[in-house]
Protein backbone atom coordinates (compact mmCIF):
# COMPACT_ATOMS: atom_id res chain seq x y z
CA UNK A 1 0.00 0.00 0.00
CA UNK A 2 2.87 2.39 0.76
CA UNK A 3 4.03 2.26 -2.86
CA UNK A 4 0.64 2.79 -4.45
CA UNK A 5 -0.52 6.06 -5.95
CA UNK A 6 -2.84 8.17 -3.87
CA UNK A 7 -6.17 8.71 -5.65
CA UNK A 8 -7.70 12.17 -5.79
CA UNK A 9 -11.37 12.23 -4.91
CA UNK A 10 -13.74 13.65 -7.50
CA UNK A 11 -15.19 17.01 -6.50
CA UNK A 12 -18.93 17.34 -6.54
CA UNK A 13 -20.09 19.48 -9.42
CA UNK A 14 -22.18 22.58 -8.98
CA UNK A 15 -25.57 21.75 -7.48
CA UNK A 16 -28.37 23.38 -5.53
CA UNK A 17 -27.04 21.85 -2.32
CA UNK A 18 -23.44 22.78 -3.10
CA UNK A 19 -23.44 25.92 -5.26
CA UNK A 20 -20.27 27.54 -6.50
CA UNK A 21 -20.28 31.28 -5.92
CA UNK A 22 -18.41 33.39 -8.47
CA UNK A 23 -15.56 35.36 -6.90
CA UNK A 24 -13.69 37.87 -9.04
CA UNK A 25 -10.32 36.92 -7.53
CA UNK A 26 -7.55 34.43 -8.24
CA UNK A 27 -8.95 31.19 -6.91
CA UNK A 28 -9.58 27.51 -7.69
CA UNK A 29 -13.07 26.22 -6.95
CA UNK A 30 -12.09 22.55 -6.80
CA UNK A 31 -9.20 20.95 -4.90
CA UNK A 32 -8.11 19.07 -8.02
CA UNK A 33 -7.35 22.28 -9.90
CA UNK A 34 -3.73 23.16 -9.11
CA UNK A 35 -0.75 25.28 -10.18
CA UNK A 36 -2.76 28.00 -11.90
CA UNK A 37 -0.47 30.42 -13.72
CA UNK A 38 -1.16 33.29 -16.09
CA UNK A 39 1.59 35.35 -17.68
CA UNK A 40 2.85 36.66 -21.00
CA UNK A 41 4.05 33.76 -23.12
CA UNK A 42 7.27 35.66 -23.80
CA UNK A 43 7.89 36.31 -20.07
CA UNK A 44 6.47 33.46 -17.95
CA UNK A 45 7.69 34.95 -14.63
CA UNK A 46 5.99 38.30 -15.20
CA UNK A 47 2.48 39.26 -14.01
CA UNK A 48 -0.56 39.07 -16.24
CA UNK A 49 -0.43 42.71 -17.31
CA UNK A 50 -0.17 43.62 -20.98
CA UNK A 51 -0.52 46.70 -23.19
CA UNK A 52 -3.53 46.80 -25.48
CA UNK A 53 -2.54 45.49 -28.88
CA UNK A 54 0.29 43.27 -27.66
CA UNK A 55 -1.39 39.99 -26.99
CA UNK A 56 0.43 36.91 -25.67
CA UNK A 57 -1.19 36.09 -22.33
CA UNK A 58 -1.31 32.39 -21.55
CA UNK A 59 -3.24 30.49 -18.87
CA UNK A 60 -1.81 27.23 -17.55
CA UNK A 61 -3.24 24.87 -14.93
CA UNK A 62 -3.35 21.23 -13.87
CA UNK A 63 -6.34 19.02 -13.18
CA UNK A 64 -5.41 16.20 -10.79
CA UNK A 65 -7.67 13.76 -12.58
CA UNK A 66 -6.43 11.39 -15.21
CA UNK A 67 -8.97 12.19 -17.90
CA UNK A 68 -9.54 15.24 -20.05
CA UNK A 69 -12.56 17.44 -19.25
CA UNK A 70 -14.52 19.71 -21.62
CA UNK A 71 -13.53 23.08 -20.19
CA UNK A 72 -14.57 26.46 -21.56
CA UNK A 73 -13.49 30.00 -20.79
CA UNK A 74 -15.12 33.41 -20.89
CA UNK A 75 -13.93 36.92 -20.07
CA UNK A 76 -15.47 39.31 -17.51
CA UNK A 77 -14.75 43.06 -17.56
CA UNK A 78 -14.36 44.65 -14.11
CA UNK A 79 -14.20 48.16 -12.70
CA UNK A 80 -11.18 49.55 -10.86
CA UNK A 81 -12.41 47.99 -7.59
CA UNK A 82 -12.80 44.56 -9.20
CA UNK A 83 -16.57 44.62 -9.23
CA UNK A 84 -18.24 43.47 -12.46
CA UNK A 85 -18.81 46.35 -14.87
CA UNK A 86 -22.05 47.02 -16.74
CA UNK A 87 -20.47 46.47 -20.15
CA UNK A 88 -21.92 43.87 -22.47
CA UNK A 89 -19.64 41.25 -23.99
CA UNK A 90 -19.59 42.90 -27.42
CA UNK A 91 -18.44 46.16 -25.82
CA UNK A 92 -15.04 44.67 -25.03
CA UNK A 93 -14.77 41.41 -27.02
CA UNK A 94 -14.03 41.03 -30.70
CA UNK A 95 -15.71 37.61 -30.98
CA UNK A 96 -18.34 35.57 -29.17
CA UNK A 97 -17.37 35.26 -25.52
CA UNK A 98 -17.05 31.50 -25.11
CA UNK A 99 -13.85 29.61 -25.84
CA UNK A 100 -13.14 25.86 -25.66
CA UNK A 101 -9.87 24.90 -23.98
CA UNK A 102 -8.43 22.35 -26.36
CA UNK A 103 -4.70 22.37 -25.55
CA UNK A 104 -3.91 19.69 -22.99
CA UNK A 105 -1.21 17.16 -22.14
CA UNK A 106 -1.28 14.10 -19.90
CA UNK A 107 1.36 13.67 -17.24
CA UNK A 108 3.80 10.80 -17.74
CA UNK A 109 4.57 8.23 -15.03
CA UNK A 110 3.75 10.61 -12.17
CA UNK A 111 2.68 9.55 -8.68
CA UNK A 112 -0.57 11.44 -9.15
CA UNK A 113 -1.81 11.42 -12.75
CA UNK A 114 -2.94 14.82 -14.01
CA UNK A 115 -3.85 16.71 -17.15
CA UNK A 116 -2.01 19.95 -17.91
CA UNK A 117 -4.05 22.56 -19.78
CA UNK A 118 -2.90 25.70 -21.57
CA UNK A 119 -5.06 28.39 -23.11
CA UNK A 120 -3.98 31.51 -25.04
CA UNK A 121 -6.30 34.30 -23.93
CA UNK A 122 -8.55 35.90 -26.57
CA UNK A 123 -7.85 39.58 -27.35
CA UNK A 124 -10.04 42.35 -25.94
CA UNK A 125 -10.94 45.76 -27.39
CA UNK A 126 -10.75 47.92 -24.27
CA UNK A 127 -8.15 48.50 -21.57
CA UNK A 128 -9.18 47.60 -18.03
CA UNK A 129 -9.40 44.94 -15.36
CA UNK A 130 -10.50 41.50 -16.48
CA UNK A 131 -11.22 38.12 -14.97
CA UNK A 132 -10.94 34.92 -16.96
CA UNK A 133 -13.58 32.41 -15.84
CA UNK A 134 -13.12 28.73 -16.65
CA UNK A 135 -16.06 26.36 -16.31
CA UNK A 136 -17.01 22.79 -17.09
CA UNK A 137 -19.00 21.88 -20.18
CA UNK A 138 -22.01 24.00 -21.01
CA UNK A 139 -22.71 24.91 -17.38
CA UNK A 140 -21.33 28.40 -16.77
CA UNK A 141 -22.09 28.02 -13.07
CA UNK A 142 -19.87 24.96 -12.72
CA UNK A 143 -16.79 27.12 -12.24
CA UNK A 144 -13.36 25.56 -11.79
CA UNK A 145 -11.18 28.69 -11.60
CA UNK A 146 -11.04 32.46 -11.98
CA UNK A 147 -7.92 34.48 -12.74
CA UNK A 148 -7.33 38.23 -12.98
CA UNK A 149 -5.48 40.00 -15.78
CA UNK A 150 -5.06 43.63 -16.81
CA UNK A 151 -4.82 45.39 -20.16
CA UNK A 152 -3.60 48.99 -20.30
CA UNK A 153 -2.95 51.95 -22.57
CA UNK A 154 -0.45 54.74 -21.91
CA UNK A 155 -2.62 57.85 -21.94
CA UNK A 156 -0.98 59.36 -18.84
CA UNK A 157 2.66 59.97 -17.98
CA UNK A 158 4.41 59.45 -14.67
CA UNK A 159 7.10 61.32 -12.79
CA UNK A 160 8.66 59.34 -9.97
CA UNK A 161 10.63 60.64 -6.99
CA UNK A 162 12.61 58.80 -4.34
CA UNK A 163 11.77 58.55 -0.66
CA UNK A 164 11.32 61.94 1.00
CA UNK A 165 11.18 60.86 4.64
CA UNK A 166 14.27 61.20 6.81
CA UNK A 167 15.72 58.73 9.30
CA UNK A 168 13.02 57.37 11.61
CA UNK A 169 11.51 54.13 12.84
CA UNK A 170 9.04 54.25 9.93
CA UNK A 171 11.85 54.79 7.42
CA UNK A 172 13.65 51.70 8.70
CA UNK A 173 10.78 49.33 7.95
CA UNK A 174 8.70 50.97 5.21
CA UNK A 175 9.01 51.87 1.55
CA UNK A 176 7.52 55.15 0.41
CA UNK A 177 6.25 55.84 -3.11
CA UNK A 178 6.12 59.38 -4.46
CA UNK A 179 4.94 60.06 -7.98
CA UNK A 180 2.98 62.49 -10.14
CA UNK A 181 0.43 61.59 -12.82
CA UNK A 182 0.10 63.91 -15.82
CA UNK A 183 -3.29 63.46 -17.53
CA UNK A 184 -3.15 66.26 -20.13
CA UNK A 185 -4.01 63.82 -22.94
CA UNK A 186 -7.19 62.57 -21.25
CA UNK A 187 -10.53 64.37 -21.32
CA UNK A 188 -11.29 64.45 -17.60
CA UNK A 189 -14.12 66.54 -16.12
CA UNK A 190 -13.32 65.93 -12.45
CA UNK A 191 -10.02 64.19 -11.78
CA UNK A 192 -10.74 63.56 -8.10
CA UNK A 193 -13.90 61.60 -8.88
CA UNK A 194 -13.17 60.22 -12.37
CA UNK A 195 -9.60 58.97 -11.88
CA UNK A 196 -8.78 56.09 -9.53
CA UNK A 197 -5.34 54.79 -8.61
CA UNK A 198 -4.50 51.35 -7.22
CA UNK A 199 -1.03 50.30 -6.05
CA UNK A 200 0.22 46.83 -5.24
CA UNK A 201 3.47 45.25 -4.14
CA UNK A 202 4.92 42.25 -5.98
CA UNK A 203 1.61 41.81 -7.82
CA UNK A 204 -0.21 40.58 -4.75
CA UNK A 205 -3.77 41.48 -3.88
CA UNK A 206 -3.77 41.05 -0.10
CA UNK A 207 -1.92 44.32 0.55
CA UNK A 208 -3.15 46.49 -2.33
CA UNK A 209 -3.80 50.20 -1.72
CA UNK A 210 -7.17 50.73 -3.37
CA UNK A 211 -8.28 54.07 -4.74
CA UNK A 212 -5.28 55.98 -3.39
CA UNK A 213 -6.06 59.67 -2.94
CA UNK A 214 -3.64 62.31 -4.26
CA UNK A 215 -1.87 64.69 -1.88
CA UNK A 216 -2.26 67.55 -4.37
CA UNK A 217 -4.51 68.04 -7.40
CA UNK A 218 -3.50 70.71 -9.92
CA UNK A 219 -6.39 71.23 -12.33
CA UNK A 220 -4.60 73.80 -14.50
CA UNK A 221 -1.48 71.64 -14.96
CA UNK A 222 -3.62 68.49 -15.20
CA UNK A 223 -1.54 66.75 -12.56
CA UNK A 224 -2.19 64.55 -9.55
CA UNK A 225 0.63 64.32 -7.04
CA UNK A 226 0.95 61.41 -4.63
CA UNK A 227 3.25 61.75 -1.61
CA UNK A 228 2.77 59.12 1.05
CA UNK A 229 4.11 60.46 4.33
CA UNK A 230 1.76 58.61 6.69
CA UNK A 231 2.72 55.12 7.85
CA UNK A 232 -0.76 53.82 6.99
CA UNK A 233 -0.17 54.78 3.34
CA UNK A 234 3.27 53.20 3.06
CA UNK A 235 4.11 49.61 2.24
CA UNK A 236 6.02 47.49 4.72
CA UNK A 237 9.29 46.63 3.05
CA UNK A 238 9.13 43.13 4.50
CA UNK A 239 12.11 40.80 4.22
CA UNK A 240 13.44 38.87 1.29
CA UNK A 241 11.29 35.80 0.85
CA UNK A 242 12.08 32.40 2.26
CA UNK A 243 12.44 29.75 -0.43
CA UNK A 244 13.03 26.08 -1.12
CA UNK A 245 14.36 24.31 -4.20
CA UNK A 246 12.40 21.19 -5.12
CA UNK A 247 13.36 21.00 -8.77
CA UNK A 248 14.87 17.58 -8.10
CA UNK A 249 13.41 14.83 -5.94
CA UNK A 250 16.56 12.72 -6.30
CA UNK A 251 18.89 15.52 -5.25
CA UNK A 252 16.78 18.09 -3.35
CA UNK A 253 18.09 21.64 -3.31
CA UNK A 254 18.46 24.31 -0.68
CA UNK A 255 16.19 24.41 2.37
CA UNK A 256 14.73 20.93 1.75
CA UNK A 257 15.52 18.87 4.85
CA UNK A 258 14.37 15.45 3.64
CA UNK A 259 12.15 13.55 1.21
CA UNK A 260 10.21 10.49 2.31
CA UNK A 261 9.99 8.23 -0.75
CA UNK A 262 8.29 5.33 1.02
CA UNK A 263 4.90 6.84 0.19
CA UNK A 264 3.47 8.27 -3.00
CA UNK A 265 3.12 11.13 -3.48
CA UNK A 266 6.39 11.79 -1.67
CA UNK A 267 6.41 13.66 1.61
CA UNK A 268 8.80 16.61 1.46
CA UNK A 269 9.99 18.28 4.66
CA UNK A 270 11.22 21.85 4.49
CA UNK A 271 13.97 22.74 6.96
CA UNK A 272 12.40 24.07 10.16
CA UNK A 273 12.13 27.84 10.00
CA UNK A 274 12.51 30.35 12.79
CA UNK A 275 11.23 33.88 13.21
CA UNK A 276 13.06 36.67 11.38
CA UNK A 277 11.32 39.35 13.40
CA UNK A 278 13.85 41.68 15.01
CA UNK A 279 16.75 40.38 12.92
CA UNK A 280 18.97 42.61 10.80
CA UNK A 281 18.30 42.78 7.09
CA UNK A 282 19.75 39.91 5.08
CA UNK A 283 20.09 40.11 1.30
CA UNK A 284 18.87 37.01 -0.50
CA UNK A 285 18.16 36.47 -4.18
CA UNK A 286 14.45 35.68 -4.40
CA UNK A 287 11.54 35.69 -6.84
CA UNK A 288 9.56 38.39 -4.97
CA UNK A 289 7.11 35.79 -3.73
CA UNK A 290 6.67 34.01 -7.05
CA UNK A 291 7.42 30.41 -8.01
CA UNK A 292 8.55 28.53 -11.08
CA UNK A 293 7.80 24.98 -12.12
CA UNK A 294 10.86 22.99 -13.15
CA UNK A 295 12.12 19.43 -13.11
CA UNK A 296 15.81 18.57 -12.95
CA UNK A 297 15.16 14.81 -12.74
CA UNK A 298 13.67 14.75 -16.25
CA UNK A 299 14.05 17.56 -18.75
CA UNK A 300 10.41 17.15 -19.68
CA UNK A 301 7.76 18.90 -17.58
CA UNK A 302 5.23 16.13 -18.31
CA UNK A 303 7.20 14.00 -15.80
CA UNK A 304 6.95 16.62 -13.05
CA UNK A 305 5.54 15.20 -9.82
CA UNK A 306 3.27 16.58 -7.14
CA UNK A 307 4.45 16.17 -3.55
CA UNK A 308 3.10 16.91 -0.08
CA UNK A 309 5.26 19.75 1.22
CA UNK A 310 5.48 20.02 5.02
CA UNK A 311 6.31 23.43 6.48
CA UNK A 312 7.45 23.94 10.07
CA UNK A 313 7.93 27.20 11.97
CA UNK A 314 9.51 27.01 15.43
CA UNK A 315 7.71 29.37 17.81
CA UNK A 316 5.76 29.56 20.99
CA UNK A 317 2.02 29.85 20.44
CA UNK A 318 0.93 33.38 19.58
CA UNK A 319 -2.40 35.17 19.93
CA UNK A 320 -3.60 34.93 16.37
CA UNK A 321 -3.56 32.70 13.32
CA UNK A 322 -0.46 31.89 11.28
CA UNK A 323 -0.49 31.28 7.53
CA UNK A 324 2.11 30.26 4.97
CA UNK A 325 1.63 32.35 1.82
CA UNK A 326 3.08 32.89 -1.62
CA UNK A 327 2.03 33.23 -5.22
CA UNK A 328 1.58 29.44 -5.23
CA UNK A 329 -1.63 29.84 -3.18
CA UNK A 330 -2.54 33.30 -4.50
CA UNK A 331 -1.84 34.88 -1.09
CA UNK A 332 -5.22 33.59 0.07
CA UNK A 333 -5.82 33.26 3.81
CA UNK A 334 -7.80 30.03 3.88
CA UNK A 335 -7.87 26.66 5.59
CA UNK A 336 -5.19 25.19 3.35
CA UNK A 337 -2.73 28.00 4.04
CA UNK A 338 -3.52 28.15 7.78
CA UNK A 339 -0.97 26.48 10.04
CA UNK A 340 -1.67 24.26 13.04
CA UNK A 341 0.20 24.47 16.33
CA UNK A 342 1.98 21.43 17.73
CA UNK A 343 2.32 22.14 21.44
CA UNK A 344 4.61 19.13 21.99
CA UNK A 345 7.23 20.15 19.42
CA UNK A 346 6.43 23.88 19.83
CA UNK A 347 6.12 24.45 16.11
CA UNK A 348 3.50 25.62 13.63
CA UNK A 349 2.99 23.12 10.82
CA UNK A 350 1.27 23.05 7.45
CA UNK A 351 1.05 20.45 4.67
CA UNK A 352 0.36 21.62 1.12
CA UNK A 353 0.43 19.68 -2.13
CA UNK A 354 2.80 21.38 -4.57
CA UNK A 355 4.37 20.58 -7.91
CA UNK A 356 8.13 20.28 -8.30
CA UNK A 357 9.85 23.63 -8.67
CA UNK A 358 11.35 26.62 -6.86
CA UNK A 359 9.02 28.33 -4.39
CA UNK A 360 9.12 31.60 -2.47
CA UNK A 361 7.01 31.84 0.68
CA UNK A 362 6.55 33.75 3.93
CA UNK A 363 4.72 33.38 7.24
CA UNK A 364 2.06 35.96 8.04
CA UNK A 365 -0.08 36.56 11.10
CA UNK A 366 -3.73 37.46 11.39
CA UNK A 367 -4.08 38.98 14.85
CA UNK A 368 -5.57 41.95 16.64
CA UNK A 369 -2.36 42.33 18.66
CA UNK A 370 0.55 41.35 16.40
CA UNK A 371 1.69 42.78 13.06
CA UNK A 372 1.07 40.94 9.80
CA UNK A 373 4.82 40.36 9.30
CA UNK A 374 5.52 39.42 12.92
CA UNK A 375 7.62 36.40 11.87
CA UNK A 376 9.31 38.09 8.91
CA UNK A 377 10.28 41.56 10.05
CA UNK A 378 10.36 44.57 7.74
CA UNK A 379 13.23 46.54 6.21
CA UNK A 380 13.49 49.45 3.81
CA UNK A 381 16.41 47.70 2.04
CA UNK A 382 14.24 44.80 0.81
CA UNK A 383 13.96 44.33 -2.93
CA UNK A 384 10.34 44.67 -4.08
CA UNK A 385 8.54 45.88 -7.14
CA UNK A 386 5.44 48.06 -7.18
CA UNK A 387 2.73 48.49 -9.79
CA UNK A 388 0.67 51.66 -10.20
CA UNK A 389 -2.63 51.33 -12.05
CA UNK A 390 -4.50 54.45 -13.22
CA UNK A 391 -8.17 54.15 -14.16
CA UNK A 392 -10.55 56.62 -15.78
CA UNK A 393 -14.28 56.36 -16.32
CA UNK A 394 -15.21 58.30 -19.47
CA UNK A 395 -18.71 59.30 -20.51
CA UNK A 396 -18.69 56.38 -22.95
CA UNK A 397 -18.27 53.55 -22.22
CA UNK A 398 -19.47 53.87 -18.64
CA UNK A 399 -16.82 51.62 -17.15
CA UNK A 400 -13.35 52.06 -15.66
CA UNK A 401 -10.58 51.85 -18.25
CA UNK A 402 -6.94 51.26 -17.36
CA UNK A 403 -5.24 54.28 -18.95
CA UNK A 404 -1.86 54.11 -17.23
CA UNK A 405 0.49 51.50 -15.80
CA UNK A 406 3.89 51.90 -14.19
CA UNK A 407 6.16 49.30 -12.63
CA UNK A 408 8.69 50.61 -10.09
CA UNK A 409 11.62 48.63 -8.75
CA UNK A 410 12.71 49.26 -5.18
CA UNK A 411 16.31 48.31 -4.40
CA UNK A 412 16.77 46.35 -7.66
CA UNK A 413 19.63 43.89 -7.79
CA UNK A 414 21.97 43.75 -10.74
CA UNK A 415 21.61 40.34 -12.31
Amino acid sequence: MANSCTPIAQSSVNSESNPKVLKLIDIAYESEIRTIQMSPLSAPMQPAVTPLGKWDLLLRFDDLRNQQEPYYARVIHCNYDWTKSDLQDLDFMTVYNEFPITNFEYSVDTHIPYVHYSFPLPPVKLPGNYVLLVYRGANKEDIILTRRFMVYTNQVTFKHEGNLIGPSTIADVSQQLNFTIDYKDVNVLNALSDIHVNINQNHRWDNMIKDAKPSFARDIEKELEFRFFEESKMFSGGSEFRFFDLRSLNYPGRNVASVNKSVKPYEVYIATDKSHGGEAYSQIEDLNGNYMIDNYDYRDLAFTNYTNVNFALASSRIKGDVYVLGAFNNWNLNQESKMQYDSVQRIYTSRIMLKQGWYDYQYVVKSSELPYLYFEGSHFETENYYEIFVYHRPFQPRADLLIGYLRLEKNPRSR
